[in-house]
């Protein structure tokens, strides 16, 4: 395909650069917003060289190019200037304030929490040299600016995440932060004596370093301003007095208003839990180590982050989130190797060992969650009941984390206290306690464990198999030899013509299968390579050493949803064996969102190899044959 004459061509058809609002592209496609889509003549746009089909859906306008749409992608990108941010395609939905603010908190913290996490990695370091180093030679002190750095710039961290998430520009955001921590800034404070006005107008005294909520704050605000701004400026005048405008009215707002009203907010938030933890503090550790995976399947743990961030601050220390974290995370651990020790299905014990080890020595606990623990229900269960009886004991002995990081057992000098020796002792405790409480529960408990058939090939007149089930899935296939496609996907399959999206009903990207899927797990349906996994995460290409070139995409429309609730355990270019976990999902959270979760799985490149057939209206599991292909 010429993608530069494709793109070209598309580009002219949709009504060209001055009808495009914004475009994107997910695995397949082409995703316009166009200002007005009666322009647009869809019959010429099929007709285009390396175009598949066109769809409207959602206030887009779709062009289906398959495979090669990231290059597509690339050269169109060069023909305009065109937004290609997700909050320019998506429909907001309404949601209350309480939602809509932990959301946005939530949105902004988490793609800073690498650079938080390696800062706070970097004084677990100097914690553990100070017992074997000079702490005042310069190496340390060195180490030591390393680790306050993420700290004390984290307004201008958050001011790029922030700017992203209200789309406004987060450069200007970054200057705004760059005020609010300047040096003269804080020391006009210091040499006032009669205080500091602009205008006449007077200026809290207030500390930005380490804070969240001021710039979060001022970022939502800006994204209005912008609006305003871009008004009122003349075209030919955007590009110096847009930005002068925007630092120009930002900036006194931010320290005459937002940044003292954050700073508020946020203290008075972390007062709140400290004075619930102090009067309920045993309650307090119970119901939030129980409760953990529960915001974590929402993303919204990380909205508690500004008041740990308040508490790691002060000298006293985190004695809420971390170590309810660490509780939770190391149950999620020892909850999957139960599993894996327990069940007799081969592919759990693969999943559950590598997702256990995952929880307890890094402290990641999705793979743990939505692979295994949810799925099963009772071992989530146990790992919740031993969560909270654990938080009796440390909310007796009020286990204070110290520095930030995913607790874990790495991760456990987090507790060490130069002042309270007893504390990390404590941390080790806990550990041991949860661990081995989660691991008998997960035991008492049980759970379904999936039973583990071996599929075996089936020729004419041979009619044994190892289930009732594996027999009616493969008597479909029995009667002809050819390349078996494993379903990657556990669940129910239907007939692509039944898929609720024209691209895969009416085949035009392969023929295949679709499958409702009952487990959010996918895995590998044959050994071979992963060609692509698109940013989003919920769709990916695989190519078998047989040459067979697979697309599976879960769930319809989800490319909106920007990889939230799904998790990618392989990358471009992984070779892959039958069976290997490739990406984990949260089926409940999807469809709670409003999609549908229905999966194609497409060859591609069908017309190359042969007849397909696939199988339709049966359960299947990972082990059974979904699609065979005869030459």
């Amino acid at each position: 395909m010429d993608y530069l004459s494709t793109a070209k061509t598309v580009l002219d058809k949709v009504g060209g650069e001055k009808n495009v609002t914004s475009v994107t592209h997910c695995m397949t496609r082409l995703r316009f917003v166009l200002k007005d889509e009666s322009v647009v003549k869809d019959e010429e746009v099929k007709n285009i060289k390396g175009v598949m089909g066109v769809v409207k859906s959602g206030g887009q306008y779709q062009v289906i190019i398959g495979n090669d749409v990231a290059n597509c992608y690339k050269e169109l990108t060069k023909l305009g200037n065109f937004a290609n941010t997700q909050e320019n395609v998506e429909t907001k939905e309404k949601k209350n304030i309480f939602v809509a603010a932990l959301d946005a908190i939530s949105g902004c913290v988490s793609p800073v929490i690498p650079a938080i996490i390696g800062a706070g990695m970097i004084k677990i370091l100097i914690i553990l040299l100070g017992y074997f180093v000079d702490g005042t030679s310069q190496t340390m002190q060195l180490l030591t600016v390393m680790g306050d750095c993420s700290f004390y710039f984290l307004p201008i961290l958050l001011a790029f995440s922030a700017g992203k998430k209200f789309n406004t520009n987060p450069i200007l955001v970054a200057a705004i932060a760059g005020v609010l921590l300047h040096p003269d800034f804080t020391a006009m404070f210091a040499d006032a004596a009669s205080g500091v006005k602009f205008l006449g107008i007077p200026v809290v005294s207030t500390t930005y370093s380490s804070t969240v909520l001021p710039i979060i704050l001022t970022a939502w605000v800006m994204s209005y301003i912008e609006k305003l701004v871009d008004k009122i400026t003349p075209v030919f005048t955007k590009n110096f007095l847009k930005p002068f405008l925007m630092l120009l009215i930002s900036a006194p707002i931010a320290f005459i208003v937002l940044g003292p009203l954050g700073g508020i907010i946020g203290n008075g938030v972390a007062a709140v839990i400290f004075a619930i933890q102090s009067k309920f503090n045993i309650a307090a550790m119970v119901l939030m180590s129980a409760g953990m995976p529960f915001l974590v399947m929402t993303g919204m743990h990380w909205a508690f982050v500004p008041a740990t961030l308040t508490a790691l601050a002060t000298s006293a220390g985190d004695s809420a989130m971390l170590p309810a974290m660490l509780l939770s995370n190391l149950a999620q651990g020892a909850a999957c190797l139960a599993v894996a020790c327990k069940s007799k299905n081969s592919e759990l014990k693969q999943v559950a060992s590598a997702s256990g080890v995952s929880a307890l020595v890094a402290g990641i606990t999705e793979p743990a969650l939505y692979g295994v623990t949810l799925q099963l229900k009772k071992p989530l269960w146990a790992a919740c009941i031993a969560s909270g009886i654990t938080g009796v004991f440390t909310g007796i002995v009020k286990l204070t984390g110290y520095s930030f990081a995913t607790p874990s057992l790495v991760a456990l000098p987090i507790f060490i206290s130069p002042e309270q020796t007893n504390n990390i002792i404590y941390a080790v405790i806990a550990s041991i306690i949860v661990v081995v409480l989660t691991f008998i529960l997960t035991f008492i408990l049980g759970f379904d464990d999936p039973e583990d058939t071996e599929q075996t090939t089936e020729s004419v007149g041979n009619n044994s198999t190892s289930t009732e089930e594996q027999e009616t899935n493969n008597s479909v296939f029995e009667t002809v030899q050819g390349m078996e496609i494993k379903s990657p996907i556990e669940g129910k399959t239907i007939p692509l013509s039944e898929v609720n999206d024209p691209t895969f009903a009416e085949e035009i990207l392969g023929k295949g299968a679709a499958v409702v899927p009952t487990k959010g797990q996918v895995t590998a349906p044959f050994d071979g390579t992963v060609v692509s996994i698109f940013d989003t995460k919920h769709a990916l290409a695989l190519r078998s050493k047989d040459g067979v070139e697979l697309l599976i995409h879960v769930g319809l429309d989800t490319v909106k949803l920007n990889g939230k609730y799904f998790h990618a355990k392989v990358t471009d270019g992984k070779e892959i064996k039958q069976g290997d976990v490739l990406l984990t999902f949260d089926i409940d959270s999807i469809k709670n969102e409003g999609y549908d979760t229905v999966t194609p799985v497409i060859v591609s490149n069908g017309d190359e190899l042969g007849t397909i057939t696939a199988l339709k209206n049966k359960a299947v599991h990972h082990t059974d044959t979904l699609i065979k292909i005869i030459k």
